[in-house]
């Protein structure tokens, strides 16, 4: 009993804690430590939740539709602009740079062309390599399209030394620290570009890979749907002339794309912008450009099942590396084309000046579109002008208007941009502006294929010559 009677004592002694006994120091303790594990629980539980909801998220994204997204063309007029009969015009512009009169034989020529286009398609299943060496303008052509499986495993060089992790098949799932420390805390001094899709910072891997990353701006589900168009539209695909996507972040409402790091610019801050200023691109960088511009276009719209329409090919989304070879960029508006579909119908969305009439015009989408958009940026590449340029005569404002007035009053030699150092050959500027103008024809159906377009960039003069006679 004694020592019951000791306990029951001590218990009821005073503490130095307050004042209190020591019994109701021993009950706060006991639970504050029970609550502390139940909140540790807790959070537990909610992070591995989120976690699960957010990979059932992703997955149940349908693997044949891209969202859509929304950047809409601020105006669009065309239909004002063109006649009906503005194709017997077309024809005639062709022919005012050719010089020559159309012989019968060419109606045979393409219509040969096309059939050994399809059947080398047929035979090689989209696999094989379109090849044609041409020592005109020093460039060597090579393989029309990449030809590596969509899901081939992409070369893991930018990222050897960082953990594998990824939940979508492909790619590296980057934490929100670790792109937080690679962007110095995303600082102003690391932003490289920006717009109403979000913000574009320039970053450095823990293993030293310099990246872009994009942080996409979560304006009502904006972010989720941009995020979802570029994952789908080049997750698995592997280009030299399209910029590699190397992994993405997936953190609360955060959606960020981590792409390989282009150093040279883009085509609009070489023909526009800053870069102009210390120096103008030579004619072979410039074809080169273009060149690799259209084998990725062949590739997207060739070469893959599902196609992908890019749907906003203008000067900005065209990266130059420091070899000068072209990296298509920003697939936020892509569409994808089944098998069997000719078009699909959608919103207008785009850049104003580079959309084909006849997408403004109807909301009707196929990879002639693009065409169009090609067409548009080798004649600004050409002329060095902008698509749309307000600061010029009315009659010189569109681009595309202008160079077909230029050409059918005989006047092509006065649209090279001046600011080249060395002007094109006669046999060069031809080749580029025969080119453009079948890539612009205004019935979408009569335009080239961009694998088509390769040749007629990159082959010997008789043979763009047959490719490009316009049919009757």
């Amino acid at each position: 009993m004694s020592s019951n009677s000791t306990l029951t004592e001590s218990l009821h002694e005073k503490t130095i804690v307050f004042g209190l006994k020591l019994w109701v120091v021993i009950g706060i303790a006991v639970g504050a430590s029970l609550l502390g594990i139940l909140l540790i629980l807790v959070i537990c539980l909610t992070i591995q939740t989120w976690i699960r909801r957010s990979r059932r998220a992703f997955k149940e994204l349908p693997m044949t539709q891209i969202p859509s997204a929304f950047k809409d063309i601020t105006e669009v007029r065309v239909a004002d602009q063109f006649s009906p009969n503005d194709y017997v015009v077309h024809d005639g512009l062709l022919l005012a740079i050719e010089n020559g009169p159309v012989e019968s034989t060419d109606k045979d020529a393409v219509q040969s062309a096309q059939e050994d286009n399809s059947r080398h398609r047929e035979e090689n299943n989209l696999s094989g390599s379109l090849v044609h060496t041409d020592g005109c303008d020093g460039i060597q052509s090579v393989s029309v399209c990449e030809q590596p499986s969509v899901h081939a495993t992409a070369d893991s060089a930018p990222l050897d030394g960082l953990p594998e992790f990824s939940y979508l098949g492909w790619g590296h799932w980057f934490t929100l620290r670790d792109l937080d420390v690679a962007t110095d805390h995303f600082a102003k001094d690391n932003v490289i570009g920006e717009g109403g899709y979000g913000v574009v910072y320039r970053g450095r891997l823990s293993n030293g890979t310099p990246v872009a990353v994009k942080k996409i701006l979560n304006n009502l589900g904006q972010a989720e749907r941009e995020f979802r168009v570029e994952v789908e539209a080049i997750g698995n695909v592997r280009h030299k002339n399209l910029v590699r996507l190397l992994g993405y972040c997936v953190e609360g409402t955060q959606r960020m794309l981590v792409y390989e790091f282009v150093n040279n610019g883009n085509l609009e801050s070489w023909l526009h912008g800053e870069l102009s200023q210390y120096s103008s691109l030579t004619w072979l960088a410039r074809m080169k450009v273009l060149l690799g511009t259209a084998k990725a276009l062949a590739y997207l719209h060739e070469a893959l099942e599902p196609k992908v329409v890019h749907r906003d090919i203008k000067a900005s989304n065209i990266l130059i590396d420091d070899e000068f070879n072209a990296k298509i960029s920003d697939f936020g508006l892509a569409k994808m084309l089944g098998a069997g579909k000719s078009h699909i119908a959608t919103r207008v969305m785009g850049t104003f000046g580079y959309v084909a009439p006849e997408y403004a015009n109807s909301g009707l989408l196929n990879e002639k579109s693009d065409v169009y958009s090609f067409g548009v940026l080798l004649l600004e590449v050409i002329t060095g002008r902008d698509p749309i340029d307000y600061d010029r005569p009315p009659s010189e404002v569109n681009l595309v208007d202008w160079l077909k007035l230029m050409v059918a009053n005989r006047r092509s030699d006065e649209v090279v941009d001046p600011h080249l150092e060395r002007r094109p050959s006669t046999k060069e500027l031809k080749r580029a502006l025969l080119t453009a103008l079948r890539c612009i024809d205004l019935n979408a159906e009569k335009r080239p294929r961009m694998d088509q377009v390769v040749r007629m960039l990159d082959s010997s003069e008789t043979g763009y010559l047959r490719i490009l006679k316009p049919c009757h």
